[in-house]
């Protein structure tokens, strides 16, 4: 019985996509063979959505003893270039998966060229020169038929001509595409005889000027598929219509091949899971080009992205992605994922792995009265208290120390355990000290706090142990660094800004970032580099920025100890 309820646990634990993929292995389908394919178009940077697609494609490789190869969709040079291309190698190594082989869809233009050629030739297809308008006006409604193009009957031998025409440096953007000929009355409105050619007269980052006219996606995608042997094509919902026409295609080719009697060997099977849509931000390449391109974010990484480089430069590890990615699952049904769970899943990960470090982000001096002047000590500081194996740092302590603003009241109420007159705290890795009062400048606003410190009661010495309801973090003003921190907010004023009707360039938070220069971190922080993980003690997550310096040391929040979007989203 035990074993049984294992097994059904198991099974519970696998999405649908990995359970169609077992029928085909229990079926013997593609000889056992498993090959996905993760097919980026190099013309953008890779988000979170795309994060969830690589889990995908190359988990269920992974998991089956398979392999998942990477292919560039470069069917439109217009939007693509080499940046774009090394930018997604680099994300799909950060997030930790390897690769089988690297393919581009313009390694197939050959290919696709003659087989377009074929289908010409067995009047599968015409030259169209209508306009684009035109096109679109007579392709109907899913409730009512297309209406043919003139052109759908040309003669073979004209299309063909012009076809090569298309292909010519003197061909015109606009002036004809070639069009499959399939079925205008079809309910499926991408049966309506679609575009399979147009012309661009862009240099191709990969081909240059060899090619005039390129194919488009859906004429590509599925041959590519086929070509390169692939047993799962694992896309999101909005192909689900596309997926007919990718059958039909592969039927042709495999007329073409002369495998047609073969229908299920060597098919690529397409399956289709949900999209990741996360709140307060947008997944649209054109929405994340715009905000790019016209300035409002800082490039493509910055940290208030949803993109992989951003997300990276936040502070965000890998693992946290992975981990909410698999919280979430795969469904058939698209859903607005909340930013919260995403960053559960990065504190939940950081706690085990981050460095604790002392930074003061709004300081105010702290001087201990009766500690000998000039005097300094180090300070054991244990770099991971979750991590046996993170060993520690050392921290100097010393008479001046800058402690947060918010961890003194003059006038504390009763439940208040931090830092009054009369009342005793500890300074963590250091001494209990008790307050004897503050300084105060003409304007009434504190400018130095006064203390006394107990030497017996120094952190690890025999009985120093006895207890004191608060423990502040500080730094010592003589041995640390002016820093700039970075905090973030979301990016959009509303939850599902992608639903809105206005433009969304108004839907933008004006506060989503807000830099700090007056801050202090201890020295050992000054020199962490970028993917170093940290916590600034009871504050939140940091790691430092691309432009930290130790001259200037940069960092931005991650994110903080607790969610407190929560609870300020609640009270507006």
């Amino acid at each position: 019985m035990a074993i049984k309820e294992e097994n059904n646990e198991e099974k519970k634990s696998i999405s649908f996509v990995e359970q169609l993929v077992e029928e085909d292995l229990a079926q013997g389908k593609n000889g056992g063979r498993i090959q996905t394919r993760f097919p980026p178009e190099p013309n953008g940077y890779l988000h979170i959505g795309h994060a969830k697609a690589i889990c995908m494609d190359f988990g269920v490789a992974e998991k089956y003893n398979g392999i998942c190869n990477l292919r560039f969709d470069d069917t439109n040079p217009s939007k693509e270039n080499n940046e774009y291309v090394e930018n997604i190698l680099n994300d799909i190594q950060w997030l930790g998966f390897k690769w089988g082989q690297i393919y581009y869809a313009s390694d197939y233009f050959e290919k696709l060229w003659e087989f377009a050629v074929w289908m010409i030739k067995k009047g599968h297809a015409y030259i169209d020169q209508q306009t684009s308008e035109e096109i679109a006006s007579q392709k109907g409604t899913p409730t009512t038929p297309g209406t043919p193009s003139p052109y759908r009957d040309r003669p073979i031998e004209e299309s063909l001509e012009l076809f090569n025409q298309m292909n010519t440096p003197e061909a015109v953007e606009g002036s004809m595409v070639l069009r499959a000929k399939l079925d205008m009355a079809n309910a499926n409105m991408h049966f309506r005889d679609p575009i399979m050619y147009r012309i661009i007269q862009t240099s191709h980052h990969r081909t240059g000027t060899k090619w005039h006219c390129y194919p488009m996606y859906d004429f590509a995608h599925g041959q590519s598929d086929y070509f390169e042997g692939v047993t799962h094509s694992i896309c999101t919902l909005e192909f689900v219509p596309h997926r007919p026409l990718y059958d039909k295609f592969i039927d042709f080719l495999k007329e073409m091949d002369g495998t047609a009697d073969n229908l299920h060997d060597n098919r690529p099977r397409q399956i289709e899971f949900n999209r990741l849509n996360l709140t307060y931000t947008v997944m649209s390449k054109r929405k994340l080009h715009t905000l790019v391109d016209e300035h409002l974010v800082n490039g493509w990484d910055d940290p208030r992205m949803p993109t992989l480089c951003g997300m990276r430069r936040r502070g965000y590890s890998p693992e946290s992605i992975r981990m909410f990615i698999d919280s979430i699952g795969y469904t058939k049904f698209d859903a607005l994922n909340d930013m919260a769970l995403l960053e559960a899943s990065v504190r939940e990960d950081l706690n085990k792995k981050a460095t604790r470090v002392s930074a003061v982000l709004d300081p105010v001096r702290l001087v201990i009265t009766n500690y000998p002047e000039g005097k300094t000590e180090e300070m054991d500081a244990i770099n991971n208290p979750e991590d046996e194996q993170s060993g520690s740092h050392k921290i100097t302590f010393s008479k001046n120390l800058w402690i947060e603003r918010a961890d003194f009241m003059e006038d504390a109420p009763k439940k208040f355990f931090r830092m009054t007159p009369g009342k005793e705290v500890r300074l963590k890795n250091a001494y209990i000290i008790m307050c004897t009062g503050c300084k105060k400048d003409e304007a009434g606003n504190i400018v130095e706090i006064q203390a006394e410190y107990d030497p017996d009661s120094k952190t690890g010495m025999e009985g120093s142990n006895r207890k004191v309801k608060g423990t502040l973090h500080w730094v010592s003003v003589d041995h640390c660094h002016k820093a700039e921190v970075r905090e973030y907010d979301r990016l959009f004023n509303i939850e599902n800004p992608s639903a809105d009707e206005r433009d969304f360039r108004e839907l933008l938070n004006p506060e989503s970032l807000k830099i700090d220069t007056n801050c202090y971190v201890e020295d050992y922080v000054a020199s962490r580099k970028p993917g170093e993980y940290l916590q600034f003690q009871r504050t939140g997550y940091f790691m430092a920025d691309a432009d930290s310096t130790i001259e200037h040391p940069v960092f931005n929040k991650t994110v903080g100890l607790k969610d407190t979007w929560a609870k300020q989203k609640n009270k507006k």
